[in-house]
């Protein structure tokens, strides 16, 4: 690969050296350590543009992994937090804009009649999947290999795998762990299967369905490969659930106010018995919503299911989360935040082709992957195991030296506040890039 400028880095060095000091790894977030050339240090945030402490000006297609839908610093949700924190943060009790936000998702997401709010993505997964389990009396719950639900324990296998040969067998795939320090029983929690292959889930359900309290799913598989739903799907394994009285729970962190207002079970017409909400719901505020039918959710409303959390709704999240909704309800940018993004997938496109690069760019546009491999089409986690890893960093170095920043796995964001102009930067700078290796 021919040499491309790189930016300065410096400060940020001096900073990780004594970060790691004090900090495991330097940092507080495993895929922080990740950053291009190191993890690196920010000072400030605007629109659609991140700035770090060597004064390196980035244009931000990774939006915090995905919070920001109203790009950096969106005044109003500052100003909300600001105004609302000035009256008290915690109160270890009830307030009004907590009862606004509730009313709020129960309008607009399909399967929200009932509600709590938790912290983050990985809390909210286990309070559906515990819900799920008090409702049927079953244990264990199906997921998918290369999904992700969050870092904890029984969730955390089927997330990496040496190769497509170790995985074996479609119908009963062998598990790896994502981490050392997993108690090994915790694989027993759940069943795996390939996603995107209606007749092994048909199979798998009419063998186990006795065991199965729930299946789990990504809408949009978008931790690994941002692949989108087989036709009908979707609607297979709501069927399914609908037979066997097993609950569908939709992991929405990523997808849920991405897709739609009302997240994937409302752009693609299909509603989950329970769904988890995070990410976008508060731009970058830490809090996660477990939302989904009475039917379901009401083991937590009798206290048959216990759900806590000191933290749960603290007024600076809760007025983030509210004014992040409004803005995305008056301004109604989901339009334009497809277009962007279909322009800027078939912009990359064409720089590949033109540059003879083997770069797939797939996925529904507010938020798509770019991967080199020899497939041309990606559609479960097996396929991803292709993709070449090391032109990928090369590819995402180089894009970071020349000022554009993305995440580290290919996945690119779009947000409310990108641009036309923000766009062809992009196009242009990747255009650059793939020639050049």
């Amino acid at each position: 690969m021919e040499q491309i400028q790189s930016l300065i880095y410096t400060e940020s060095k001096k900073l990780l050296d004594r970060a790691i000091k004090v900090l495991a790894g330097g940092v507080s977030s495993e895929f922080r350590k990740y950053g291009y050339p190191h993890a690196l240090f920010y000072t400030h945030g605007r629109g659609s543009r991140i700035y770090d402490v060597d004064g390196n000006e980035y244009l931000d297609f990774t939006l915090s992994q995905g919070p920001l839908i109203l790009g950096h610093s969106h005044p109003k949700v500052l100003e909300a937090v600001a105004k609302y924190s000035a009256q008290g943060q915690l109160y270890a009790g009830q307030h009004i804009q907590e009862v606004e936000l509730a009313e709020k998702l129960h309008q607009i997401i399909p399967s929200a009649e009932l509600m709590r709010f938790c912290l983050d993505g990985s809390e909210a997964i286990q309070t559906a999947l515990r819900v799920a389990r008090a409702v049927t009396g079953r244990k264990k719950f199906l997921r998918f290999e290369g999904h992700y639900h969050g870092w904890l324990d029984n969730v955390c296998w089927g997330l990496s795998t040496p190769s497509v040969e170790a995985l074996g067998s479609r119908d009963n795939p062998n598990l790896y762990p994502w981490t050392e320090g997993l108690p090994d029983h915790t694989k027993d929690d759940f069943i795996i299967i390939p996603w995107n292959d209606p007749d092994i889930l048909k199979k798998t359900v009419a063998e186990h369905y006795k065991e199965i309290a729930a299946i789990i799913t990504e809408p949009v598989m978008c931790n690994n490969g941002c692949i989108l739903p087989k036709e009908g799907f979707l609607r297979g394994m709501r069927q399914i659930c609908n037979e066997y009285n097993i609950a569908l729970i939709f992991d929405e962190v990523i997808t849920g106010f991405r897709l739609s207002l009302g997240g994937a079970q409302q752009y693609f017409g299909i509603t989950p018995d329970i769904a988890v909400f995070a990410k976008a719901l508060a731009s970058g505020y830490p809090i996660s919503a477990v939302v989904g039918k009475r039917e379901w959710m009401n083991v937590i409303e009798k206290s048959r299911v216990i759900h806590a959390g000191t933290m749960n709704s603290s007024n600076p999240t809760v007025a983030a989360a509210l004014a992040t909704i409004q803005e995305l309800e008056s301004k109604s940018p989901y339009e334009r935040m497809f277009s962007y993004g279909k322009k800027l997938m078939e912009g990359l496109r064409m720089a590949a082709s033109e540059s003879g690069q083997n770069l797939i760019v797939q996925g529904p546009g507010p938020m798509f992957v770019t991967a080199f491999t020899h497939l041309k089409q990606i559609t479960d986690y097996r396929d991803t195991l292709t993709f070449d890893k090391v032109k990928m960093r090369k590819f995402m170095g180089a894009m970071h030296d020349k000022g554009v920043r993305i995440i580290g796995r290919g996945l690119w964001y779009i947000s409310a506040v990108h641009t036309q102009k923000d766009i062809d930067e992009a196009i242009q700078t990747a255009t650059e890039v793939l020639s050049r290796i």
